[in-house]
């Protein structure tokens, strides 16, 4: 049995994941596929793949590139979402926000530097035509953390995946202003550098099982159900997700990634700029 750990944020998109390992596909290959859930999100995964706590992370696009480029010794193997992930952007149920124009030079909750709360952030000021500099940020590490800053007014607003805070907007804890979504595809599949040397054909064999799940999850009798019970969704909720969400089973080309960094670059997200061939690596 070949132990594999593998880290990812604990939301809908992973449950291709669970699935696979509730039954047993990767035990038949000889694979020990040992999931932890991060809910701190990519900041932390990042800081996982450079200790050498995690071999695999399911992990923000904009995320990884940036930690790549800023020297994590990791690649890319693989678009995990092609679609955007929507980001809501939140503010206290009792706050006096009510547009998004009320957020400028307000304090936004992110879980980590590096996460992708503290970078959509910076998407969503140029978007609104702030400047960047001016951006400030209150550390909550988990999205408990964002109820208890934007409830007592540590930060003014916080941005995270929509559908999986709108439980807090339907119980009046959060408003949301406005969404944001991602230029570029929402995950990707990232493998630690010495990993992926000694163990390319597991990696391989994780990807072809995985693909086949994502290619079929929304085939599946009753996923919409099984999801809105799994993560306290309302099912209409989930059933517009479902009709949003793309996964994907295809490489990261080399023109999508140039793309994608000069994005980033234009945001003042990263200052310096990576190689495809030290960033991504097709199986």
């Amino acid at each position: 049995m070949k132990t594999v750990k593998i880290v990812g944020v604990p939301e809908h998109f992973n449950l291709p994941w669970h699935l696979c390992i509730e039954n047993g596909e990767f035990e038949a290959e000889n694979i020990d596929l040992q999931w932890k859930n991060i809910p701190e999100g990519t900041g932390k995964m990042c800081q996982m793949l450079r200790d050498g706590e995690a071999d695999i992370a399911v992990i923000l696009t904009e995320g990884i590139v940036k930690d790549i480029v800023a020297g994590n010794p990791s690649k890319i193997v693989q678009i995990y979402v092609q679609s955007p992930l929507i980001w809501g952007i939140h503010v206290g149920a009792n706050s006096d926000f009510h547009t998004v124009k009320d957020l400028k030079d307000k304090k936004v909750a992110i879980s980590r530097i590096g996460s992708g709360s503290q970078l959509m952030a910076y998407v969503n000021a140029h978007e609104q035509g702030w400047e960047t500099d001016d951006l400030q940020f209150e550390i909550i590490n988990t999205i408990d953390g964002a109820v208890e800053a934007l409830t007592n007014g540590t930060a003014d607003y916080f941005m995270w995946e929509r559908f999986m805070t709108k439980p807090l907007v339907d119980q009046g804890i959060f408003r949301r202003v406005g969404d944001c979504p991602t230029p570029w595809p929402s995950f990707v599949i990232t493998v630690r550098d010495e990993f992926l040397k000694k163990n390319p054909k597991t990696v391989e064999k994780i990807l072809e099982i995985i693909n086949k799940t994502t290619h079929d999850f929304i085939q599946i009798p009753d996923i919409d159900k099984t999801l809105s019970e799994l993560f306290n969704q309302k099912l209409e909720d989930i059933q517009e997700w479902l009709k949003l969400t793309q996964w994907s089973q295809k490489h990261l080309s080399e023109k999508a990634f140039i793309k994608i960094q000069n994005q980033l670059f234009d945001l003042g997200i990263i200052d310096k700029k990576s190689t495809f061939v030290e960033t991504v690596k097709a199986l």
